[in-house]
């Protein structure tokens, strides 16, 4: 006995059940407040939809502009490296023409503490 029963609207409600709960809805609002009531639900779902685009235009600038930092820092690292290879070469091409500037220096104050 108990597999043989139904929910009161099992489902989605289809016609009669539809007409039940707007037969229940005039009884509670009246037939005035209705038309109100619907205009209203109407501009809340409008307001609704608004802010949730609004917010999902903020969160894709903030993609967008994530996307275009991470290029930049990387552009930023490439010419970088580029610099310090560009130093580095310059340096080792400086030392190879004048390779022993700072030697003469060092054998100086080696004598100067010797005299002492």
């Amino acid at each position: 006995m108990l597999d043989t029963i139904t929910p009161l609207f099992p489902g989605i409600p289809g016609g009669p059940e539809l007409l039940v709960i707007l037969f229940i809805a005039i009884l509670l609002f009246g037939a005035n407040k209705i038309p109100k009531l619907a205009r209203s639900t109407g501009q809340a779902m409008g307001e609704f939809q608004k802010g949730r685009e609004e917010v999902e235009g903020e969160l894709e600038e903030m993609r967008n502009k994530g996307k275009d930092e991470a290029t930049d820092t990387e552009a930023a690292d490439a010419d970088t490296t580029d610099a310090d290879a560009d130093k580095a070469e310059t340096q080792a091409a400086s030392e190879e023409a004048q390779p022993n500037i700072g030697a003469d220096d060092e054998e100086d104050d080696v004598e100067a503490e010797k005299e002492k």
